[in-house]
């Protein structure tokens, strides 16, 4: 960025100046002059951020159109028959690449959904374990030979 501009995200006099000058016009235009003092130079990489997004976007489009053009929607031959045929038969197979790898990748997600229910399921069979070892009822006092006794409810503070 120019560091030599009059108006730069930085305080300077003149961005000062016309910080003043928008609040006492309209004072968004004080706060919008104000953010740009302050993150004026992030603008550049916010601005590099959304071209990289709205290329992508308009990529994709351009993929549709090209795979229209494909199908014969649209003139996509170039004269030369050898080079259509061998780009013809390229295309096909790499059509069916990817339908190879979309296959493989379907099995993956079903293999690592499987992977991650029957994790859970011995999570949770764990958890039952635990919590019914907890919740047991229990057993005699080998000491005494008798069962404890049990308290009513609210005997204790901490019981309930």
């Amino acid at each position: 960025m120019n560091t030599s501009a009059l108006i730069r995200p930085a305080w300077t006099p003149a961005t000062i100046a016309l910080m003043v000058i928008g609040f006492m016009v309209f004072w968004p235009l004080g706060f919008a002059m104000l953010a740009y003092i302050i993150w004026g130079d992030r603008l550049e990489g916010f601005k590099r951020d959304v071209n990289r997004a709205t290329d992508g976007i308009f990529a994709g489009c351009r993929r549709g159109s090209d795979k229209a053009a494909r199908w014969g929607h649209g003139s996509a031959r170039t004269g030369n028959v050898a080079f259509d045929d061998w780009r013809e038969k390229e295309l096909e197979r790499l059509a069916e690449e990817r339908r190879k790898l979309d296959e493989m990748l379907a099995e993956f997600d079903d293999y690592a959904r499987e992977l991650r229910r029957a994790k859970d399921q011995d999570e949770f069979d764990r958890f039952m374990a635990n919590r019914n070892k907890s919740t047991a009822p229990a057993k005699s006092d080998p000491s005494t030979g008798t069962a404890p006794t049990k308290r009513g409810k609210g005997s204790n503070l901490l019981d309930d």
